[in-house]
């Protein structure tokens, strides 16, 4: 696999897992009365946090294996379980799972920082792109791979915050119809992904 493929590989995982298209409605309610200034503010620390927070796990990926004992095959079916959940999710945006409660957007709402607590964690680093950075870690074989899956995380942070920042504007043109078929079409792929993750996790105890 060369590089770039390695890298579109490790993005296309990640930023599917972060889906920031499912955070619009949340950041659009939590930042309605903010002007356009301060959400920019907010969303660009947010991005900041996330890259933060999927580096350590990141980096810490082989540490944490090793401490629990965890072997490769089982982080990446855990991995792909927990992308497959949330994926199923995403196919069903009424009951989606990463979505917060009216109580958590009130109480987000009567924050000066909504930044890191929910917007960086857990709407858009939460356990589904934690699993998958997870994941990447295991897989990674030397030192080039590492620096294209940190590419890959900070591609990722750049395009959310792009996504995001059109907010407003990308609901407003797609409605609540368009915003549904957009969800569920990256729930797809993100099932896609999980399975893949499963797979490959179940192949070599099956060899073995």
């Amino acid at each position: 696999m060369s590089e770039l493929t390695f890298l579109l590989a490790s993005f296309t995982s990640i930023f599917t897992v972060v889906n920031p298209f499912s955070a619009m409605p949340v950041f659009l309610a939590l930042t309605i009365d903010d002007p356009q200034e301060l959400r920019n503010s907010q969303l660009k620390k947010a991005c900041m946090y996330m890259i933060l927070i999927l580096v350590i796990f990141f980096g810490a990926g082989t540490y944490i294996m090793s401490f629990f004992g965890i072997s490769l095959q089982g982080i990446r079916i855990a991995g792909g379980i927990m992308i497959m959940q949330a994926s199923f999710s995403l196919l069903n945006p009424k009951k989606a799972g990463r979505k917060l409660t009216a109580k958590d957007v009130d109480e987000a709402k009567e924050k000066e920082d909504i930044s890191f607590s929910p917007l960086a964690m857990p709407l858009l680093s939460g356990p589904g792109s934690i699993a998958v950075v997870l994941g990447l870690s295991s897989s990674a074989a030397g030192w080039v791979d590492y620096l294209i899956i940190v590419g890959a995380i900070l591609l990722t942070a750049t395009v959310v915050f792009f996504v995001l920042r059109m907010t407003p504007f990308v609901v407003k043109l797609l409605g609540n119809t368009g915003m549904t078929a957009l969800t569920r079409m990256m729930g797809f792929i993100g099932l896609c992904i999980g399975v893949q993750f499963v797979i490959n996790g179940v192949m070599p105890l099956l060899k073995g």
